[in-house]
């Protein structure tokens, strides 16, 4: 006989609320976390560094077509759109488990003032595309020398 398993439920009937319930709800809000204000777009994660020079924007973009990665710059907004296509399998191919996320991936950040939008830099190389986003040369730290009299 097999018993079905409900990891909401403890040995003596009781609901438990702990880290198999967390795990789970952790798994939930993670997968609606990667869908943006169009349901059928996903957000792809991003790491932003920033440094004298600039800010760089790393953001995970595996499997996309480089050709198809569209990085554009409207007013103070950095839009980056790229679709991931379903790879073809064959029709005799049954598939026992899909978890990889397919279709249009899109993600925008505002730029702050302080960059110079027109000399914005993509790379994308190993399933990362970088951005680099290179300050303007007014909003660069300055070093100023202080003279001693005496």
């Amino acid at each position: 006989m097999l018993n079905r398993w409900n990891p909401f439920e403890m040995s003596n009937g009781a609901v438990a609320l702990g880290p198999l319930m967390a795990k789970e709800f952790d798994q939930l809000f993670r997968e609606l976390s990667v869908r943006q204000g169009n349901s059928r777009e996903l957000v792809p994660p991003a790491d932003i560094f920033e440094t004298a020079e600039g800010i760089t924007l790393q953001v995970d973009l595996p499997g996309h077509d480089a050709k198809a990665i569209e990085v554009k710059v409207e007013n103070d907004t950095l839009i980056i759109k790229s679709e991931r296509k379903v790879a073809e399998r064959p029709e005799k191919d049954s598939a026992r488990r899909l978890e990889r996320s397919f279709g249009v991936y899109a993600r925008s950040f505002v730029v702050p003032r302080t960059v110079d939008a027109s000399r914005v830099e993509a790379r994308y190389e190993n399933g990362v595309l970088t951005l680099t986003l290179p300050r303007r040369e007014e909003s660069r730290p300055r070093v100023v020398e202080v003279k001693v009299n005496g």
